[in-house]
């Protein structure tokens, strides 16, 4: 069955590992008929000014966002912020140390990676980012081009997860700090993706507690990266922690063939949407407590 929203909350940009400018995203967002979009590239707020430039063109609502990496009990979650003010100092010094551990993060890799044999592969890879942004999907796309895989699922399968050549470990900012540089700039935290972390459901129980107990406002319940079942899944955990609910494509290009922008089913029954149909929140982090 094919999909198509009004709303998209998670989708990315070249401001981090995405293929398309932010302001090609908006023209495709646009020609996809969604009303209501939040780009949230990882780490980085880069690509906000010039996307909210483009999107007031087709009066589309465009939702400020940023997908923030956390380390929790051994563990990469991946936390979306929605609706903050940009301009907020606590949460650009917070994304800034975040992008520099990236960039340590891919030198390290890039040594690896050079000593399996791919010369330069920390400067070519950088030259291939083209901005201050470094991600694994950017090392993953180089891998490709150079003929080490056909696709960049293979690359990560094959040298970019643990004990694979260019697997390297980092320690992000813990759950505690990144929900307060959320709250600082007036936005609300959603867990992305909660399904693809593959944890037990005593580890997603205890994860969903600590959310909530520091703030976290809702749940990711549609993503581009869960199936039906996970769906109805994340929609009960919503509902039993009290969160609200989000869906967003997790759109990365057009060459990530498996994503669509807006291609995503509606939230299931009884879920509270973060956000209505012509784009109002209807979070306030009074129900956070």
């Amino acid at each position: 069955m094919s999909y198509r929203s009004s709303i998209d909350l998670h989708c990315h940009s070249t401001a981090s590992d995405g293929e398309l400018e932010p302001e090609a995203l908006i023209d495709l967002a646009h020609r996809r008929g969604i009303k209501t979009l939040a780009l949230t590239d990882h780490d980085s707020i880069a690509g906000i000014a010039s996307a909210k430039a483009q999107a007031r063109q087709y009066n589309l609502q465009l939702i400020s966002g940023v997908e923030i990496s956390v380390s929790w009990e051994k563990q990469v979650v991946h936390i979306l912020a929605l609706g903050f003010e940009t301009d907020n100092l606590i949460l650009q010094q917070g994304l800034n140390a975040q992008q520099q551990g990236r960039r340590e993060r891919g030198k390290r890799m890039g040594l690896k990676l050079e000593q399996f044999g791919i010369e330069k592969a920390y400067q070519r890879t950088c030259e291939y980012a083209g901005g201050d942004l470094l991600s694994r999907t950017h090392f993953a796309h180089l891998l490709v081009e150079c003929g080490y895989a056909s696709n960049t699922r293979q690359v990560f399968k094959n040298f970019l997860i643990r004990g694979k050549p260019g697997y390297v470990s980092n320690s992000w900012a813990d759950l505690s700090s990144v929900l307060g540089w959320i709250k600082a700039a007036g936005g609300v935290a959603v867990i992305a993706h909660p399904a693809r972390y593959r944890l037990t459901r005593t580890k997603l129980r205890r994860l969903f507690a600590e959310f909530k107990d520091l703030g976290g406002g809702g749940l990711e319940v549609v993503s581009g990266s869960h199936s039906r079942d996970e769906i109805l899944q994340m929609a009960h955990f919503s509902q039993h922690h009290g969160f609200y609910a989000t869906a967003g494509s997790d759109y990365h290009g057009p060459k990530h063939t498996w994503l669509e922008l807006g291609a995503i089913p509606p939230l299931p029954p009884h879920c509270r949407p973060l956000y209505n149909e012509a784009g109002d929140r209807l979070f306030t982090h009074s129900q956070a407590t």
